[in-house]
């Protein structure tokens, strides 16, 4: 099935696609050198890549350089309270067993799920930093990866202790190859900072390692909600200037300037939601 599917991605492109090709196009795209940069991807968007991920994260070190901080989110959404699963769910008398002795989120070892290639071979990378959070973690890499990962709180997983609101701090920009922003994980910062309807919080939970012994640990999270985060996206090109708009390979991509859009995503959402 995987050669079929490989076979698939050959015929439907028009070049073979290699660290080089993809170090151009990424600055073209306006990737310089030093910046600090968040990822968003979808490998099969940009064709056939010799070398698959590992030629797509090459391209990106090479050009963001040795000051560049390259950082992807490699979450584990499966490491999380049973109770609100629904895609898929499972039954409810699993619930207490999942909690009870579901492996304990571990950065060296837990996969990312629905992540996509290119994030899961990237935390695997050895000085690769990975932060602590048992679902909503971030990956690191380049002089300032310690310092954007190192305070995120199992309750701030996404606000301004987290990440995202480090790399806001440091005028950031937001990579999406080959995906909307839908799928732009920086818009939840905006969720912390809007005071809008409905904003709420749920009680979470996740396998963790506490003192060396496996937990079951239950927090308060903020309801992350990204249905509306396409149109935010879209409003926000249409209303403002900065975005870079380009290919990867063959997949639609997007450079866009962090600080601007999610200031702007503030007010939307207390204007929209």
């Amino acid at each position: 099935m995987y050669i079929k599917k490989e076979g698939k991605v050959i015929d439907q492109s028009k070049r073979p696609n290699t660290p080089q090709t993809l170090a151009a196009d990424f600055r073209k795209l306006g990737i310089q050198e030093g910046m600090s940069l968040i990822v968003h991807s979808s490998l099969k968007s940009i064709g056939w890549v010799a070398g698959g991920p590992t030629a797509v994260i090459l391209a990106l070190q090479e050009v963001l350089g040795e000051t560049g901080n390259l950082v992807m989110p490699t979450f584990t959404s499966d490491n999380t309270e049973p109770s609100y699963w629904s895609a898929p769910p499972v039954p409810e008398s699993w619930w207490p067993i999942i909690r009870a002795e579901r492996p304990p989120y571990l950065p060296d070892l837990s996969p990312t799920r629905g992540m996509g290639a290119i994030p899961e071979a990237f935390r695997c990378q050895r000085d690769t930093l990975r932060s602590f959070h048992p679902c909503d973690s971030f990956a690191a890499r380049g002089p300032k990866a310690e310092y954007i990962i190192s305070t995120q709180t199992i309750e701030d997983s996404m606000g301004e202790t987290s990440p995202l609101g480090k790399l806001y701090e440091l005028g950031a920009h937001i990579l999406l190859i080959g995906v909307t922003h839908a799928n732009n994980t920086s818009l939840h910062l905006a969720e912390h900072w809007a005071n809008y309807k409905g904003k709420k919080n749920e009680r979470q939970g996740a396998a963790m390692l506490i003192d060396g012994e496996r937990q079951w640990v239950e927090y308060d999270s903020l309801c992350y909600d990204s249905d509306d985060f396409a149109k935010l996206g879209e409003t926000f090109e249409f209303l403002k200037t900065g975005t870079n708009v380009g290919l990867v390979g063959q997949a639609e991509s997007r450079l866009v300037p962090m600080v601007p859009l999610v200031d702007f995503a503030v007010g939307w959402l207390e204007e929209n939601r």
